[in-house]
């Protein structure tokens, strides 16, 4: 099993910068993907950007490329999400998530591909 807790969310103006992070515990090591993904007040959860926990794809929705950067710290067991250029339309909860042994790379960013879920940070652009 899986823990995932997020942080760094908060309120930015649009242009503005935000990074977040989501702290991986348990047997993290079976995850093979982690991605994050958000869900605006009255809009479904999508998918924003993920990628291989081993190296390999990474993918990005287009509405993040360009402006988003995931990466990670496997000693640290952290995720993380740079957040560049914010626009209100980024103003959602962000949750990040994780996988069990196996994800395919043509399904990073859709939601039934992940197993663990975070309870998600708040960002709000205004």
């Amino acid at each position: 099993h899986v823990q995932l807790v997020e942080s760094g969310g908060g309120s930015v103006q649009a242009g503005g910068s935000l990074t977040l992070s989501c702290g991986a515990s348990g047997d993290t090591y079976s995850s093979a993907c982690m991605g994050w993904f958000r869900q605006a007040p009255g809009k479904e959860r999508e998918g924003v950007a993920a990628t291989f926990t081993r190296g390999g794809s990474t993918r990005y929705a287009d509405s993040v490329k360009g402006r988003f950067t995931i990466s990670q710290d496997n000693a640290k067991k952290t995720l993380y999400l740079q957040m560049n250029s914010l626009k209100p339309d980024d103003t959602a909860m962000y949750y990040c998530a994780a996988s069990r042994t196996y994800c395919s790379s043509d399904y990073l960013l859709v939601i039934s591909e992940y197993n663990y879920w975070g309870r998600g940070t708040q960002v709000t652009v205004s």
